[in-house]
Formats: structure tokens, C-alpha cells, sequence
């Protein structure tokens, strides 16, 4: 068995393991020349996050899907690059919104700069996307639209909140999979579709995406949590500083009085943003040891196992194997 990546593939078969590392080196290289601008500040700024380092998890999906058709197929490792790129000028944009200060465990590009430095250089990527993806064909065009409006739509959704009358936990995860899960989903589809697979096969790496990316963001939930900055890359409690509501909150708040330290909890989430250090720490250790911290990370497995499921279809192979794996990995960084 061999790790591939920063994500930490486990990696069976030496010739899955040489195409990936291969890819990889490829999808970086791809990076490297995207985000070359002639002003030497935009490369800068536009390598900010990239040098930070990253899981390159969506890339990974894309060459691991490949491998059900010919993955050396010339739009597989262009594709990469642009779910990539689209990922990486979504945390541009998030940071503005969260004013978080730290990311990969480096100074935010807001905090290093500004907002609009960081807001532009989002845009910048983008762009350098959208050049990329132009080249495969208006289907990819189109495949990434749909996505990107799902991803947009879910980031509105988590910025009005739920309506009256609606679930907050079903709201919530309608959120994640808008602004997770369509980005995954189409690291799945466009690895199948570049390599010319089967319809069915692309329609099931589709819908495995769809539910490893919302067990991810589960993941990063409950890690933004129960883990310190060094294993996460950023800010502990940056959503609980921000009063965005994931789900360990949800459950707190969903969940039957258990007493003092429960009253407690509920008024600290249920009050104003917790900007205050002394308010924010007290709410942090709470909620670390609050049930609600384990019930989600039953939820996470349940989506993981999920996204196992949906493979079941699939042709036996070591890709296949591959992301059974990464739904090990992904359940792995929830505890």
C-alpha cells in the first residue's frame, strides 16, 4: 500500500499509484501556468493559496475517475486544473465573507492585503478557469455553469438562512451540497466524460461526488471545531466566531436540554456573533464536548458510506478501490 498526495490516498497497484502521481505532477504544473499573470503582483497574490498547499482533492476525483476510460485523454488533466482553480477562487471569495485571517495555515489573502486584492484576485481565477475550460467543448462549459450556479446558490442559501418552516438541518445540508458537493460532482463527471467513459459510469462517479463532497464539508465542519489550527490550517471556531450555524451547532440547538452547561451553550449560539476571545473560547470548549459533536460525526460517516455504496455498480479495478478509500479518509479526518 502506498499514500499518493496530501490527501493521503492509499494506493494498492503500482501502475493506479505511477498514473496518479504522474497526473498530479501534471494538474500542479497546470496550476503553476494558470495563475502566471504579466504583472508580477497578480502571480503573487494568484499563488497565494496555492503555495499554502491544499489536498487537491477535487484533481485527485477527476484522475481517479479517468481511469474508467483512457486517462490519458488530453482534457483530463486540463479539467483538473479548472475544478481546481474554481475551488481556489471560492476560498478567496470565502475568506472576504468570513473575515477569516488564516487559511492553510498561512495569513488569509484578505488579511495579507485587502478584501478587494482578495476579491479581485478570486475573479482573476476565475477567469483563468473559464480560458481553460472554454477549450473543452461547450458541453464542459455548460457542465460547469450548472455547477457553478448550484455552488453560488448554495452560498445565498447559508447567507439568508432557512426560511419559516424549513428544517434547519435539512437547510443546511441542502447548503453543503450546493457549495461542496457540486464541485466534487463535477470533478467525478469531468474525469469520466474527458476519458470518454460510459454514460452510466460518468452518471455514477456524478452522484458518488455529490456525496463524498457533503462528507468532506461535514468533515471540515466538525474539524473547524474539535482541532487546533495546526491540524486544520486555520482559525479554530471561525464559523462559531462568524454565526454561521453548521451542524454540530444544529444538533445543540435541535437537541433536549441537558443543563446548566446546555443553557449555557444554546445562549452563547443563539446571541450575537462571537467576536469577543473570552465568549468564543467558553463556546468552543462547550460545544467540544457536547453530544452534538458525535452526532455529526455519525452524519459524516452516513454520507461517506453513502458515497461507498453508489460505486457499487462500477467494474472492479483499482480506482475503484481508490474511492472506496477516500471515503475512509474523508470519515478519518472526522475522528
Amino acid at each position: 500500500m502506498t499514500v499518493v498526495g496530501p490527501f493521503g490516498l492509499s494506493v494498492r497497484d503500482e501502475s493506479l499509484e505511477a498514473d496518479v502521481r504522474a497526473g498530479m505532477a501534471a494538474v500542479e504544473q497546470g496550476l503553476l501556468e494558470a495563475t502566471k499573470s504579466d504583472v508580477p503582483f497578480v502571480t503573487e497574490a494568484a499563488r497565494h493559496l496555492m503555495a499554502a498547499g491544499g489536498k487537491r482533492f477535487r484533481p485527485l476525483l477527476v484522475l481517479l475517475a479517468a481511469q474508467f476510460g483512457d486517462p490519458d485523454a488530453p482534457g483530463v488533466v486540463p479539467s483538473a486544473v479548472v475544478v481546481e482553480l474554481t475551488h481556489l477562487a471560492t476560498l478567496y471569495h470565502d475568506d472576504v465573507m468570513d473575515e477569516a485571517a488564516v487559511r492553510r495555515g498561512v495569513p488569509s489573502a484578505n488579511a495579507r492585503w485587502d478584501n478587494s486584492v482578495a476579491v479581485l484576485t478570486g475573479d482573476f481565477l476565475f477567469s483563468r478557469a473559464s480560458s481553460i475550460l472554454a477549450g473543452l467543448g461547450p458541453d464542459a462549459v455548460r457542465v460547469q455553469a450548472d455547477a457553478f450556479e448550484r455552488l453560488v446558490t448554495g452560498q445565498i442559501l447559508e447567507t439568508v438562512g432557512p426560511q419559516d418552516g424549513t428544517d434547519a438541518i435539512d437547510h443546511y445540508l441542502d447548503v453543503i451540497a450546493g457549495k461542496t458537493g457540486s464541485l466534487i460532482a463535477v470533478s467525478g463527471r469531468f474525469g469520466a466524460i474527458m476519458a470518454g467513459a460510459d454514460g452510466k459510469i460518468v452518471d455514477t462517479l456524478t452522484q458518488y461526488g455529490e456525496r463524498i463532497g457533503t462528507a468532506f464539508q461535514l468533515a471540515d465542519d466538525y474539524l473547524d471545531i474539535a482541532s487546533d489550527s495546526h491540524e486544520s490550517g486555520k482559525t479554530p471556531g471561525t464559523d462559531l466566531r462568524e454565526g454561521v450555524a453548521t451542524l454540530p451547532v444544529l444538533h445543540v440547538l435541535a437537541s433536549e436540554d441537558r443543563g446548566a452547561d446546555d443553557r449555557r451553550l444554546r445562549e452563547l449560539l443563539t446571541g450575537p456573533p462571537l467576536t469577543d476571545d473570552a465568549l468564543h473560547a467558553e463556546a468552543l470548549a462547550l460545544l467540544r464536548v457536547h453530544p452534538a459533536m458525535e452526532q455529526a460525526r455519525r452524519d459524516t460517516l452516513r454520507f461517506a458510506d453513502e458515497a461507498r455504496a453508489i460505486l457499487a455498480p462500477l467494474p472492479d479495478c483499482p480506482a475503484k478501490e481508490a474511492l472506496a478509500g477516500l471515503c475512509d479518509s474523508v470519515v478519518h479526518r472526522a475522528g
